[in-house]
């Protein structure tokens, strides 16, 4: 069983009384692909932000549970904060590699939570760790690729990368914030069903943004549609039909 995200009575405010998400409720549990569609402007990426505490929520919680044990991630600030973030794996839309470093040194990073500063700072991490980071590297298609600097990866290279990373935190949640959004559709493709199969081989919950609908219909195993910052639509791919889609996107003319 993994780990279950409730999300309760939601708000963020960039501005005063202009709520972009506005008292969202969501229960993410166990494994699986949960996709969060809808427009731009809409609140998805907000929504992954705060989960994560890149940003502050307005109001309400956003509870982790796992074994028993509960963190209200809304709430935790400083040392708790850093502690409550390594059990979040965070896959970005552009990447965020460190581009002179290594395809093994950005591995690397997703243990800075675990190791001292000075140890970080020698590049010094356990053999554990690097060992991992290779089994890791080999799954998701890189093996070899080890001692290649970042900027010489391709796009879809890049993000193997950021969700090994991810997964080096062995986290209890993994995020993806438009990790298709840059990629070819061959591509797009290899790297949902990469996260797909590592959530369900590691028994985590992802949830991922994602402006491809029909990528959308086909790996995910709940759908989350949101429009003005609220969630419109929650449930299985087959139950977006025509007129789902419309509330979520407005109109019908993005259909044609």
């Amino acid at each position: 069983m993994g780990a279950t995200l409730r999300i309760n009575s939601l708000v963020k405010e960039y501005r005063a009384n202009q709520p972009v998400l506005k008292n969202i409720n969501l229960d993410v549990a166990g494994k699986g692909l949960t996709a969060i569609i809808g427009p731009s402007g809409t609140g998805k990426s907000t929504l992954l932000r705060c989960i994560n505490r890149l940003i502050d929520p307005t109001a309400g919680t956003i509870i982790l549970e796992e074994d028993g044990t509960s963190i209200d991630l809304a709430k935790v600030r400083g040392a708790s904060l850093r502690q409550a973030r390594r059990r979040i794996g965070m896959v970005f839309q552009e990447y965020n590699l460190v581009e002179r470093l290594t395809v093994m040194e950005n591995l690397l990073t997703g243990r800075l939570g675990y190791t001292s500063p000075f140890n970080a700072w020698r590049r010094h991490f356990e053999p554990a760790d690097i060992q991992y980071a290779n089994s890791l590297l080999e799954t998701v298609g890189l093996a070899g690729f080890a001692n290649q600097r970042a900027d010489a990866l391709s796009g879809g290279q890049r993000q193997r990368v950021g969700i090994a990373r991810a997964l080096m935190q062995q986290p209890q949640l993994l995020l993806a914030d438009e990790p298709t959004s840059s990629l070819d559709p061959k591509t797009s493709v290899e790297i949902m069903e990469l996260l797909t199969e590592q959530g369900s081989a590691f028994s985590i919950p992802v949830i991922v943004n994602i402006h491809d609908v029909e990528l959308a219909k086909r790996y995910a195993s709940r759908i989350v549609g949101m429009s003005g910052g609220h969630i419109v639509y929650d449930g299985q791919a087959d139950g977006l039909g025509t007129d789902v889609l419309k509330e979520i996107y407005g109109g019908e003319s993005w259909l044609q």
